[in-house]
C-alpha cells in the first residue's frame, strides 16, 4: 500500500523512479537510498477491481470495530453489574451476620441465670405474710384500711 502511494503521482507524471530510503519509498534521491524497478503491469479493470476490494476491506473492519466496541460495551455492563451485586452480596451477608450475632447474644443472656432480686422485692415479700384470703384479699383490705382512715 505504502509502495502504491508514491509510484501513482510519478506514474501520473510520467516518471516511474521510486526511490527505497530505508524503510520508506519515495519519488525523490535520497542519500544512501537505491532506485527500483517499478512496473505497473495492471490494467485498468484490475485497478478498479483492486480498489473496489479495498474499499470493501475497510467497510468491514469498520463493521468489526463497530461490532468489537458493541461487545467491549457489553461486557464492561455485565462487569459493573456483577460488581454491584457482589457489593449488595457482601452488605447483605454482613447485615446477616451482624443480626446472628445479635441474636446469639440475646440467646446468650437470656440463658445465663436469671440476676438476684434486689433487696427491696424480696424483703417486701418476706416481711407482710399473706393472709387466709390470698394476696389479692389483702390488697383489698389495704385499700379498705386506708380509705377508712
Amino acid at each position: 500500500m505504502a509502495c502504491g502511494t508514491f509510484w501513482m503521482p510519478a506514474a501520473a507524471q510520467g516518471r516511474f523512479e521510486t526511490y527505497r530510503c530505508g524503510n520508506t519509498y519515495t519519488d525523490r534521491p535520497c542519500e544512501g537510498g537505491r532506485q527500483l524497478a517499478v512496473d505497473d503491469a495492471r490494467t485498468e479493470s484490475d485497478r478498479r477491481a483492486a480498489d473496489a476490494a479495498t474499499r470493501r476491506a475497510e467497510a468491514r473492519a469498520d463493521q468489526l470495530e463497530r461490532i468489537r466496541l458493541s461487545q467491549e460495551k457489553e461486557a464492561y455492563e455485565r462487569s459493573r453489574r456483577s460488581a454491584q451485586d457482589a457489593r449488595q452480596a457482601a452488605i447483605a451477608e454482613r447485615r446477616l451476620a451482624s443480626t446472628e450475632q445479635l441474636a446469639r447474644a440475646r440467646a446468650q443472656k437470656l440463658g445465663s441465670e436469671p440476676r438476684r432480686s434486689s433487696p427491696r422485692f424480696s424483703g417486701a415479700a418476706i416481711d407482710k405474710p399473706a393472709s387466709a384470703g390470698g394476696g389479692s384479699s389483702s390488697r383489698k383490705k389495704k385499700r379498705n384500711d386506708s380509705s377508712a382512715g
